[in-house]
């Protein structure tokens, strides 16, 4: 397995880290990895380990304040900046593997920047693979909750409001333990930007997923407390796409490539691409 790492400049003027990780010889095939909310793409090397000795190229890069690379952490300006540093991102990688099958996989809000991209570049990939998209207004945030989140965003679009639940990351406490001390993941407070700027995300995905008509895999923790498992269903329930599967894991949290079953989704997710090339 060969590890590259670089970083390139977006059209914010910010450096974004990325890297990538390719097999012996040619890929038959890339997975482009689009991570989510406060973590960043070293995270995925269960998904790495298997896929890239099976032949894949794993490409992932940094959201702008994220990770390694530049940028507020637990804030964005305007939600373009993850989506428009994702398509540049993207053709970056359509240009070093060109002729190649290009996969998305996008994880949590990384499923959210990830169903965004496709309402404009979906004849750029070959499929998708979500997992727990972010993709739905909770059901049980209230109204004024929803406004007064977007005055906050207006009058002090800093001020953090919102902290993610820990513990609902994933039943192993292995991976728990490794989430909490790593420097790369930001444990403070989401800003009030940054939450308003999602939900307006999410409601554009509500009403515009019916122009998603790529083959695309779902996944979904059954016991998902960081995103509630009817988002996977409604979206599953809005797209176009004639090709298109939804899996439930019973009992798994959030992380389904982390979880302790983690082999079992891989391998649901190997069958799926081997399928699609």
């Amino acid at each position: 397995m060969n590890h590259q790492e670089s970083s390139f400049t977006d059209g914010g003027n910010r450096q974004i880290y990325y890297q990538a990780w390719l097999p012996e010889g040619v890929p038959k095939a890339v997975l482009l990895l689009v991570h989510g909310l406060a973590e960043h793409s070293g995270r995925y090397m269960n998904v790495v380990n298997r896929f890239v000795p099976l032949g894949y190229a794993v490409y992932g890069a940094d959201h702008p304040g994220h990770g390694r690379s530049a940028g507020l952490r637990g804030y964005v300006a305007k939600f373009t900046d993850y989506t428009d540093t994702l398509a540049e991102f993207a053709l970056m990688v359509g240009a070093w593997q060109k002729g190649k099958s290009v996969f998305l996989v996008g994880h949590s809000m990384g499923g959210l920047i990830g169903a965004l991209h496709l309402l404009s570049h979906q004849r750029e990939l070959k499929g998708v693979v979500l997992s727990g998209p972010s993709v739905k207004v909770p059901d049980n945030i209230p109204a004024f909750t929803v406004f007064a989140g977007k005055l906050l965003s207006i009058l002090l679009p800093r001020v953090g409001i919102i902290t993610l639940e820990e513990e609902a990351v994933s039943r192993d406490f292995a991976v728990l333990k490794a989430y909490r001390e790593d420097p790369l993941v930001f444990h403070g407070r989401i800003s009030a930007r940054l939450a308003a700027r999602m939900l307006q995300a999410m409601q554009k995905i509500e009403a515009e997923a019916s122009q998603i008509t790529l083959p695309i895999l779902i996944l979904q923790g059954s016991a998902d407390r960081l995103v509630p498992p009817s988002a996977a269903q409604m979206l599953y329930d809005r797209i176009s796409s004639a090709d298109k599967k939804l899996i439930f894991y019973e009992g798994f949290y959030h992380e389904v490539f982390n979880e302790p079953e983690h082999d079992r989704v891989l391998a649901d997710v190997e069958t799926w691409l081997a399928s699609h090339i």
